[in-house]
């Protein structure tokens, strides 16, 4: 397993290779202190999303103490947890709604903790609208399949394959589970023949979640709209991982020998780290490129080397486009010429 630490910017500083199956909790302490003796850092806030540390890990998180102070924290609440703040949403949900387009903020208390709660209008809404389509389509599959159904017990043949009740029953449940609506549409599996039900509490919890983030913190002062903030900045940071598995190609790893396998990492934080310092470079001037048109720009660039009549030999690069000096004047960076090479 890899673990790289960034900065809020996204910039690489340090990265570790841990054993395969290790728990996040065990690696974070360690690091943690490691990244504190090599930097002057004098506070920590830990940003986690839905899969790294749930509500279920924050007894672990509570212990945590960086210099001996308590760890900060900001961690979002999964989605299959929010029907345990129903009580708490409520009263949020009614006011959040009669903003039209605003993302609203509210806060409450939870176990001693900050519980930030962020509201989406937009989000809210095509979250709604997808919903209901999908219901609706569901509801139609299925008034035709009983319309089918009560049509061969009248002794009727409609045309098309013959049903069966269970056959029915299962094919709706699958179309029910790939929609992922299976806790709003209960499909009844004992019956012995094809009936199912619309979960109106279920609904309306869905309604009440519908573009609402959930965090749990303990950073004191920070108002909701700034922890938030803090947390959508996770998606920049994920951004890196996502490079390393795309365009750096950290993986698979063809490698067998821990010390072969931890120079891979090596290689591919370098890498990574050139990636991102690129990338603030381009960021710094507002250039509209990313760094991937910038490689690809850059990657035009060819080295030529001939040999004419078995002795003399001639090199050079080939001639820069405007676009690839432009891009050399944005980063900061001397055009390349054959005496470097």
């Amino acid at each position: 397993m890899l673990g790289v630490v960034q900065t809020a910017e996204g910039l690489p500083i340090h990265h570790e290779v841990f054993a395969g199956h290790t728990g996040e909790t065990t690696t974070l302490v360690p690091t943690i202190e490691k990244v504190l003796a090599r930097y002057p850092i004098r506070r920590v806030v830990l940003v986690a999303d839905r899969g790294l540390l749930s509500l279920d890990h924050l007894d672990a998180i509570r212990a945590l103490r960086v210099r001996d102070q308590p760890l900060e924290f900001i961690l979002a609440v999964p989605a299959r947890r929010y029907g345990d703040f129903d009580s708490l949403l409520a009263p949020f949900h009614e006011k959040s709604c009669q903003s039209a387009t605003k993302e609203v903020f509210g806060e409450m208390k939870w176990q001693g903790f900050r519980l930030i709660v962020a509201h989406h209008p937009d989000r809210a809404s095509e979250q709604g609208r997808v919903r209901d389509e999908r219901i609706a389509a569901l509801e139609a599959d299925a008034a035709q399949w009983a319309e089918k159904l009560d049509a061969q017990d009248a002794g009727r043949t409609p045309p098309g394959r013959k049903l069966s009740d269970p056959g029915t029953t299962a094919r709706f449940y699958k179309a029910v589970a790939d929609a992922h609506l299976a806790n709003i549409i209960q499909v009844d599996l004992a019956s012995e023949v094809f009936s199912y039900a619309i979960d109106e509490r279920a609904l309306e919890r869905a309604r009440l979640i519908d573009g609402k983030l959930i965090l749990v913190s303990n950073v004191p002062g920070s108002p909701p709209a700034e922890i938030v903030a803090r947390y959508k900045a996770l998606a920049d940071i994920e951004r890196g991982f996502r490079v390393l598995k795309s365009e750096i190609e950290i993986a698979p790893v063809f490698h067998r020998l821990p010390d072969r396998i931890r120079a891979h990492a090596l290689i591919c934080f370098l890498a990574l780290l050139l990636y991102r310092v690129l990338r603030l470079r381009l960021k710094a001037k507002a250039s509209p490129i990313s760094p991937e048109r910038a490689l690809e720009i850059a990657r035009r660039i060819q080295y030529h080397q001939i040999t004419l009549h078995q002795r003399q030999s001639a090199s050079g690069l080939s001639a820069m486009t405007p676009q690839q000096k432009e891009l050399f004047q944005t980063i900061a960076l001397p055009e390349p010429s054959a005496r470097r090479l």
